[in-house]
């Protein structure tokens, strides 16, 4: 079982992640701009009302679709989606379904997802 704690170490040990000072997000520089790969889930408790965050959903960024469809249909327990995501390649993540080792393989693909090459470079020489 994985928990905000478990994200922020994992997510600081790759290369020049940064966190968010005003929300729970991990950001990696990519040609000039910070480029997220995970946050929190901004949940809608109440129909036209602001989203709240909820700590215990990860939203990730994916590599494409098919990378998103395949996550989806492997474990609908840990994995989900909201019409807020159509389109857009992230999938939320219940971190009390995942273990440490499945969230440290996810936010790395989440990473790589949007680390310029020379960082993917870096990280896969180390």
């Amino acid at each position: 079982m994985a928990d905000q704690d478990d994200v922020r170490r994992i997510a600081l040990g790759l290369p020049e992640v940064t966190e968010s000072a005003d929300t729970f997000a991990f950001s990696v520089p990519n040609k000039g701009k910070d480029k997220a790969f995970a946050w929190v889930w901004n949940e809608r408790v109440e129909p036209k009302k602001p989203r709240v965050p909820n700590p215990e959903v990860l939203a990730i960024r994916v590599a494409g679709a098919a990378a998103k469809e395949e996550l989806l249909a492997a474990d609908p327990a840990k994995f989900f989606t909201e019409p807020h995501y159509n389109g857009y390649p992230a999938v939320l993540v219940r971190l009390a379904a995942v273990d440490t080792t499945e969230l440290a393989e996810l936010l790395t693909d989440a990473w790589r997802c949007q680390a310029p090459r020379a960082l993917i470079t870096q990280l896969d020489a180390d």
